[in-house]
């Protein structure tokens, strides 16, 4: 169930197109079905990071089942590469929030991921 949230002040041309390459690149990145990717982008000219308005992101990552320090490490960089390659933003402007609610803390078809696919 991944959910890709991306806020920059990095205004996009193509916001479609963007966004579906960013759902193709988050699924093989999280090794999850594009079936189940969601991803929002928002346009932000007023984000700010380090006292300045230059090129800036904020991207939290919701994700179930695969987010532990170990992946993160792996994660992280390959974001930030995306990003740099399609924003020119680089990765010290910008932070990446891992979280993994549980299962039974998402809510999908009338139920749970937890009823669906069971509890770990």
């Amino acid at each position: 169930m991944p959910y890709l949230n991306l806020t920059t002040n990095v205004p996009i041309e193509d916001e479609k197109a963007f966004t579906l390459e960013f759902s193709k690149f988050g699924a093989e990145t999280l090794s999850k079905p594009e079936s189940y990717i969601s991803v929002s982008y928002l346009y932000n000219p007023t984000l700010t990071f380090a006292g300045s308005h230059d090129p800036a992101f904020q991207l939290h990552i919701t994700s179930l089942g695969n987010i532990s320090p170990e992946a993160n490490e792996r994660y992280s960089p390959a974001f930030a590469r995306f990003l740099k390659g399609k924003l020119g933003v680089s990765s010290d402007r910008g932070y990446i929030e891992f979280h993994d609610p549980g299962r039974e803390n998402i809510g999908f078809k009338d139920t749970t991921f937890a009823t669906i696919f069971g509890k770990k």
